[in-house]
């Protein structure tokens, strides 16, 4: 149990979720509104795709179950930056109405 928790920990979601929180300042509204665009481009979209199909029918090779673990890192990152993002917009226009 407490590998685990240490793993979750030291994930890169966890790390990055560090660097944002020390960081000067919240994230500005333009930043924010980079990151709400984000997205994996198309050619990445159908990779992702065929790789979880391999994974559910367990005919992943390790180079393949090793890039579907980036991908997942990736894409909790930018999850993650995007709800960030989010928050940060969503307290904009709170500031904005109230002013």
């Amino acid at each position: 149990m407490i590998a685990a928790q240490e793993k979750a920990r030291n994930s890169g979601v966890s790390i990055l979720s560090r660097v944002l929180d020390v960081a000067d300042g919240p994230l500005t509204p333009d930043a924010a509104r980079a990151f709400v665009t984000l997205k994996f481009p198309k050619s990445d979209e159908r990779r992702m795709n065929r790789l979880a199909t391999k994974a559910r029918t367990g005919t992943l090779t390790e180079t393949e179950r090793f890039e579907a673990e980036e991908y997942n890192v990736v894409s909790h990152l930018v999850a993650y930056l995007q709800a960030k993002a989010q928050q940060t917009l969503k307290k904009d226009r709170r500031k904005s109405k109230s002013t």
